[in-house]
């Protein structure tokens, strides 16, 4: 009876507590202590500009089933939702980094809750947490804000219970993605163990953290941190990451699935069928063998060709997609309302010689009827461009679709779906014609992540084009991913052109195609200088031939608006406006950082190569006119690095640079030609002058030094993040330590005080 009483007691306590303890009832009687099912939960939130983050955490939520876990998934703004601050389950964070280091949209008032400083030092004592950082090494404050996260939440006690990786997308998200996630699982389990197990106490980070060796590289998110889809060859968010790492096993090629639909079917030892002989392996339905003698796209070689296969789990299917039989005209406002400003394109003026390397372009805006349009110096301004008709009319054709272009698409979620936080895509407007839909709302020249191909492979009927898919997104084939896919950024039109047996659903690329991003451009001019009109300057993007491309292709903003304003180009910059412009879509992106010193008696210098001297010609018109206008006041010496390849070819804005030197509105003036100064080296003439930017600024190390250090200046950097920008940061460490002869490393930390005294301020694109 006494066994009874305390049995009794025992339970109630526990069902009165259930809810606050995560311990399972029979646990209480159990010497193991183990969680039961019921307990076995954990939180997701994500931070995400462009949607990379969310689609890495929405991944862990589906593939958490798999693992005899339960997911809770949230955006980190939805703190509504969630509370770490009372946490009793494990928390993993995806976070990205967008702009110069910044949080992404979604996820800033989190970040400014736990910056406030009168929270206590164990405010979140309870926080047991795991962390994955998405950045880019091509930009500076890499993972800024992952690493921002994490810092604070261990100053406010939190306790990591699995190490924080760090993925860069400059070489590859997956490289550290897909083995962090590979090692979460056990971790979330042990730190679900022993908060049960110690539940009255705090979670103590012990040196037992799961040896997960994860890239050392920097990185940023693109979700794009200053990434712009045009400049490098897209934001975009269009970048490539392996999200589901759960192991399948891949069925032999001719054989189908359970669903009728040919592919990859489920089971247990992540093992691919390759028990048939190498001839037949590499024999196609059409029983004509394969010949290649180097690997490509569609075709891969020993050992990939022999090896088994790792492949990720097939994501969740979540929309059902239905097309109305009544046809609907496209309306214009179904545009998407984040560009409420049609602004008409005044003048356009080709910058660069005929026989440049590259074709730049400047585009004037008539914005005087937009007032909410006026930019400063440093602001830019997004472009919403269209994809490609021809583009798009191929697209409809692969899914069979042109007879139904005009008509209206209806989406709603699947009643079966077992996608974490599925949603009906909030960019697409109802009563969207298919037309519209694939012209305006979906990015379809993204390059098609893991997840999307492995979906693919459920929708392809010739065997050898589903293993060589099954190759491409598996673990051993990461390889020939990143080469023949994400390095040459295919498209999924690419894709379907050269795996002509695919045949998926419209729902299917609705599901994994990103939204159509808008682009990002400096404004190179000044209100001051052109009252009413918005200059801005960019080169015609050009995507060369090669495997899976058989033809070259322009830029998807560049290019169409080059074609836009085909018919009113000229070579002069004094030229006539036309006079029935082409409009475009355009919203204001202000730049509270990224503009010339408020007190004009301090010195600063602009490098900025090609069209990044763009936002410098804005700074300089400015400054003119207010020398004009304050002739009385002090203004500080100003400096300009710019290189180019050719000094007849595309030195671009040489007339209005060496005017402003003459009027003495840019103090000092350094130009290099790359090319040319190639070209002139002979084996017994002088040697050449500067190359490229930086070597121009190593000369002039010990004015620029003396602006930075002693005066009190700024140095901004505009241009490529890949090269240019890596280049002059490690002369500018260089320069540091000559001029005050430290070694690098105190040079880094000088040179990394100027950044955080905003003092040292980049724009650049990847």
């Amino acid at each position: 009876m006494v066994f009874l009483r305390l049995l009794l007691k025992d339970l109630h306590n526990a069902a009165e507590h259930f809810l606050w303890q995560p311990v399972c009832l029979f646990s209480r009687l159990s010497a193991t202590r183990m969680p039961c099912e019921a307990n076995r939960r954990f939180l997701i939130l994500y931070g995400s500009q462009k949607g990379q983050a969310q689609s890495i955490a929405e991944g862990i939520a589906e593939e958490a089933g798999e693992h005899g876990l339960v997911a809770d998934i949230s955006c980190l703004d939805l703190n509504e939702k969630y509370d770490v601050e009372r946490a009793k389950a494990p928390v993993v964070f995806v976070v990205s980094t967008t702009g110069d280091g910044e949080p992404p949209d979604n996820s800033l008032k989190f970040v400014r809750i736990i910056k406030k400083k009168t929270l206590a030092s164990d405010h979140l004592k309870n926080l047991c947490y795991a962390l994955l950082a998405l950045g880019d090494t091509n930009y500076a404050n890499f993972c800024n804000c992952g690493k921002t996260i994490d810092s604070r939440l261990q100053e406010l006690g939190a306790k990591h219970f699995y190490a924080t990786g760090h993925a860069d997308d400059g070489v590859g998200l997956e490289l550290v993605v897909d083995p962090w996630i590979e090692g979460l699982w056990e971790a979330i389990k042990g730190a679900l163990s022993i908060m049960a197990t110690e539940k009255d106490t705090h979670i103590k980070e012990t040196p037992s953290l799961p040896d997960v060796k994860l890239s050392l590289l920097s990185l940023t998110d693109t979700d794009g941190q200053n990434s712009d889809p045009d400049r490098e060859p897209l934001a975009s968010d269009s970048k490539s990451l392996f999200v589901a790492s759960a192991q399948t096993t891949v069925s032999e090629p001719r054989q189908a699935s359970l669903s009728d639909s040919p592919g990859v079917s489920s089971g247990s030892d992540g093992i691919a069928d390759v028990s048939k002989s190498e001839p037949e392996r590499q024999t196609g339905d059409s029983g004509v063998p394969h010949t290649d003698l180097e690997a490509s796209l569609t075709h891969s070689l020993p050992p990939l060709s022999q090896s088994a296969l790792n492949v990720p789990a097939l994501p969740s299917a979540f929309l059902d997609v239905s097309l109305q039989q009544d046809k609907v005209e496209e309306s214009s406002t179904l545009l998407n309302t984040e560009m409420p400003q049609e602004v008409p394109i005044s003048r356009a003026v080709q910058l660069t010689r005929g026989d440049s390397v590259k074709t730049a372009l400047l585009l004037e805006l008539d914005i005087s009827a937009n007032p909410a349009m006026t930019c400063l110096p440093g602001d830019s301004f997004e472009v919403l461009c269209p994809n490609r008709t021809p583009e798009v009319q191929q697209l409809l054709s692969r899914l069979g679709l042109q007879e139904q272009r005009n008509h209206c698409v209806q989406l709603s979620l699947r009643n079966d779906t077992k996608k974490k936080g599925a949603q009906v895509p909030s960019y697409i407007p109802e009563n969207s014609t298919l037309q519209h839909l694939l012209t305006w709302c979906l990015e379809i020249r993204s390059v098609p992540k893991k997840g999307f191909v492995r979906a693919l492979v459920e929708y392809t009927g010739d065997g050898m084009q589903r293993r060589r898919l099954q190759e491409l997104c598996s673990k051993q084939g990461s390889a020939d991913y990143n080469l023949f896919v994400r390095d040459t950024r295919l498209s999924v039109l690419d894709l379907l052109s050269a795996f002509p047996s695919i045949s998926p659903p419209l729902s299917l690329l609705i599901e994994h195609l990103p939204k159509l991003q808008s682009r990002p451009y400096s404004a190179a001019s000044s209100n001051l200088r052109h009252p009413g009109k918005l200059q801005f300057v960019f080169n015609v993007v050009e995507f060369p031939v090669c495997s899976g491309r058989p033809a070259g292709r322009q830029g998807l903003c560049t290019g169409w608006l080059s074609d836009l304003v085909s018919s009113m180009l000229v070579q002069s910059a004094d030229a006539p406006c036309w006079p029935s412009p082409p409009t475009i879509r355009t919203s204001l992106r202000p730049n509270c950082t990224f503009r010339p010193p408020s007190d004009p008696s301090l010195p600063f210098v602009m490098v900025g190569p090609g069209t990044g001297v763009a936002p410098f010609i804005g700074f300089l018109q400015q400054r003119e006119k207010e020398r004009q206008m304050k002739p009385e006041v002090p203004f500080g010496e100003t400096w300009l690095f710019f290189g180019c390849r050719h000094k007849d070819r595309d030195y671009l804005f040489r007339e209005e640079l060496e005017g402003f030197v003459s009027s003495g509105t840019l103090s000092h003036l350094r130009v290099c030609f790359s090319r040319d100064n190639q070209e002139d080296q002979t084996p017994t003439g002088p040697p050449p002058g500067p190359r490229y930017v930086q070597h121009n600024l190593l000369l002039n190390g010990q004015h620029v030094a003396d602006i930075l250090l002693k005066q009190n200046g700024c140095l901004y950097v505009c241009g490529d993040a890949k090269n240019m920008a890596k280049d002059v940061n490690d002369t500018l460490i260089e320069m540091i330590r000559a001029e005050l002869q430290l070694d690098q490393l105190e040079a880094m930390k000088i040179l990394a005080g100027l950044r955080e005294e905003k003092r040292y301020l980049q724009d650049i694109w990847g």
